[in-house]
């Protein structure tokens, strides 16, 4: 069912080669930039229209109008069942307290007398939010997505989901529920590249998208594609591909609890990744034993869960240490990482590169997703090592503000115009000189 890899007995190598070793999902962004950059195109050229077709050819029907009603989104949320509804509303609470505290203050320094330096923290002006259809329903991503947004203080925030056949061309009704409970009326049923392409140029029209300054928000290789090749018109936070989960556990730890994790990352797609590293060779056995019953029994074990633990993108890893096991899960760069060891406090502090890091027995992946307060839209692939999950910060720009006096200037003068003539650069220093008579002031 999952695949083994051996990593005791040699020295473990360094870098590239290590990762090299580990199981990855094949996820070619590339090669799918030839498919979206013709939808992107049309969307470009013919707006509302190619997004509305674009989808309808995928499968997902054609609604009404591109932008949902927002009756229908007061519809959806007066439906919605009242055990999702106050779910939805405590990870939204939670998810507040979190990001809330994310939020950064101006900070000004005085660099020398009447000469400041003030860094002025200014959110975008506006954002365009995906939220992802497809296998599974994710009115968990509509909170991950708006709720830092909002704590940021963006002032327009865009949804777009996939339309459904299933429900008259609109979203699901669990996303439109969610939208209208954080108080987003502004929601378009438009997914995959045509999207991001719609949020990246806008479409005219009475039901059309104004143009976005940054698309947040996980998808599928083709949204990533978009993202990739629409950066620059459009700000983007990173290219998600499939998710993963990376346990590092010792023989302390239990293989049921073990167990059930990998499944709830594989349950989400058959390019999901599920892997454990551990220095027990015992608890890799009971592991494997482990998942047998439970995969059995899950609900969508032959569709999703079976092909993602055999994939070549997970695996049972070996290795010699909890040391060793450190040194993997960092080359690996999990998007989300257990430490389930004895001290997992003090193994969870030596980590370097993880998107999130859950700790010990009692803080699964799952209590992440949902309602643990941190944010699950986190960096997949190996890009945990210089990239960071979605947070209020994603939605900010750090503006300095340089505020000098004229004696201030003059005081500095000597340094800057010595420093445009060594750049052969002469009228970067002219520009100070030509405030003081073309002189250099003197010390």
């Amino acid at each position: 069912m999952i695949s083994r890899i051996d990593l005791r007995g040699d020295a473990l190598p360094e870098g590239g080669a290590l990762r090299a070793l580990l199981p990855r999902a094949e996820f070619d962004v590339e090669a799918a930039l030839e498919k979206v950059r013709p939808i992107c195109e049309d969307v470009r050229h013919r707006g509302a229209e190619a997004v509305l077709s674009w989808g309808e050819k995928f499968g997902d029907g054609r609604p009404a109008s591109l932008r949902v009603p927002v009756e229908a989104l007061r519809r959806a949320l007066d439906a919605l069942d009242p055990a999702v509804r106050a779910a939805l509303e405590e990870s939204v609470r939670r998810a507040r307290l979190v990001h809330r505290d994310q939020r950064r203050t101006d900070t000004t320094t005085q660099v020398v007398p009447g000469g400041t330096v003030t860094e002025r923290w200014v959110p975008v002006e506006r954002v365009g939010l995906y939220v992802p259809g497809g296998l599974s329903v994710y009115p968990s991503s509509v909170v991950m997505n708006v709720v830092p947004a909002q704590e940021a203080g963006v002032g327009g925030i865009a949804v777009a989901s996939p339309a459904q056949a299933a429900f008259g061309g609109l979203p699901h009704p669990t996303i439109l529920a969610a939208c209208a409970l954080l108080g987003v009326d502004e929601v378009y049923a438009a997914g995959g590249a045509q999207a991001v392409a719609m949020f990246a140029y806008g479409v005219p029209g009475p039901d059309g998208c104004r143009p976005v300054d940054l698309v947040t928000g996980p998808g599928n290789i083709y949204v990533a594609a978009a993202k990739r090749l629409l950066k620059g018109v459009v700000g983007i936070d990173a290219e998600a591909g499939p998710t993963e989960i990376a346990v590092l556990a010792d023989a302390s730890a239990d293989p049921v609890h073990i167990a059930a994790d990998l499944i709830s990352q594989a349950e989400h797609d058959p390019m999901a990744a599920a892997v454990l590293v551990t220095d027990s060779a015992e608890l890799a056995d009971a592991v494997e034993a482990e998942l047998v019953p439970q995969v059995a029994a899950a609900r969508h074990a032959d569709a999703r869960i079976r092909p993602a633990l055999a994939g070549r993108q997970s695996a049972l890893v070996l290795v010699d240490s909890l040391d060793d096991g450190l040194r993997v899960v960092d080359a690996y760069a999990a998007e989300h990482l257990e430490i389930q060891t004895a001290d997992a406090a003090a193994v969870a502090a030596r980590v370097r590169n993880a998107g999130a890091v859950f700790v010990g027995p009692y803080a699964p992946v799952s209590l992440g997703d949902y309602a643990a307060g941190s944010n699950h839209v986190l960096p997949t692939g190996g890009c945990a090592c210089h990239s960071s999950g979605l947070s209020v910060q994603s939605f900010l720009r750090g503006i300095h503000v340089v505020d000098y006096t004229r004696d201030a200037l003059a005081e500095v003068t000597h340094h800057v115009v010595a420093l445009a003539e060594a750049e052969d650069l002469p009228a970067h220093g002219a520009a100070l000189k030509a405030r003081f008579g073309w002189k250099v002031p003197q010390k």
